[in-house]
């Protein structure tokens, strides 16, 4: 009876140890190499197998270049706070909304030298913390959220290269009024190798339902997602034509890139530069994921 309740423990232990470091759930999954690591996650992502060998979709090109392509310079453009340096050098530093401030702790933030309105984030994650009325702030719950922020590993999850070295820091930038009687939408401009193919639109992000949808350059709405889209249709914005300039400028000699555009009431700005759309784990229409990744060409592999 002892040994085999022994061996119970046994198994059961064994088990655990396998899903605690070897499983996409686990909590020790960074042990895994991130090519073992993409694989599972795909296969669980989507019910297929990720063909890494000879990749033609757009989420298998996408999963090569996270392995393949991994030149020193992504580091720095998908940092928010050191890709300003690279935009301004690119395009001109009047496509950036105003820097208020850079710091590495939310304990050095001097809040009473802030206006009354501001925006806080990460220079290493996706998300913002607005501020419309300073004198509401709860200052402790914002250093709070700000300190879990920094902690996060934005590449552990989907093993998104050029986040893993960003130094993490906190920025403040200024907060910028939409267009008179507009929603904030973020248009983003999906780049394979140098020309804008793609526009993705999401609308009412902080509102706590995204909307997103797709255009094509000629601003004909596509559905290329599976899950449901909006029943809007956007309007082509004034400055279309400038945006794809911009764009095409920025993700010059890439094989994809994202840059993603916000219109204010006085500024079209550039908000981030990404890598991954949607971390390349995207339930696409057919042809779309095939068509997509047709526009891709891959360049020679590049490890740092």
């Amino acid at each position: 009876m002892l040994l085999i309740e022994s061996l119970y423990r046994l198994k059961r232990n064994l088990i655990n140890f396998y899903k605690k470091y070897f499983t996409t759930e686990g909590t020790y999954t960074c042990i895994l190499p991130d090519k073992i690591y993409l694989n599972m996650l795909y296969k669980q992502r989507t019910g297929k197998k990720l063909n890494l060998k000879n990749p033609k979709t757009f989420n298998e090109k996408q999963n090569w270049l996270k392995l393949y392509d991994r030149r020193p310079e992504y580091t720095i453009m998908v940092d928010k706070y050191k890709a300003r340096e690279y935009i301004a050098e690119k395009i001109g530093e009047e496509y950036l909304v105003p820097l208020l401030g850079v710091w590495d702790s939310p304990d050095e933030i001097d809040f009473d030298a802030l206006p009354n309105e501001f925006v806080l984030k990460c220079n290493h994650d996706n998300g913002v913390i607005i501020c419309r009325d300073k004198s509401e702030l709860d200052i402790e719950k914002v250093k709070e959220e700000l300190r879990g922020r920094l902690k996060r590993d934005y590449y552990k999850k989907l093993r998104e290269w050029p986040y893993k070295d960003v130094p993490r820091k906190i920025i403040c930038e200024k907060f910028m009024e939409p267009q008179k009687g507009e929603a904030p939408i973020d248009y983003k401009f999906c780049c394979f190798n140098g020309k804008v193919q793609l526009i993705a639109i999401y609308a009412d992000r902080f509102n706590g339902e995204l909307k997103e949808d797709y255009y094509t350059v000629d601003w004909q709405p596509i559905r290329i997602l599976q899950k449901k889209t909006s029943e809007t249709l956007y309007k082509k914005p004034q400055n279309f034509q400038k945006m794809i300039s911009l764009a095409e400028k920025l993700s010059d000699g890439l094989p994809f890139l994202r840059v993603d555009f916000n219109i204010w009431k006085d500024l079209l700005a550039v908000g981030e530069l990404t890598f991954f759309h949607h971390g390349s784990m995207l339930p696409f229409n057919e042809p779309w994921e095939t068509r997509l990744g047709e526009w891709i060409e891959l360049p020679k592999k590049h490890r740092r």
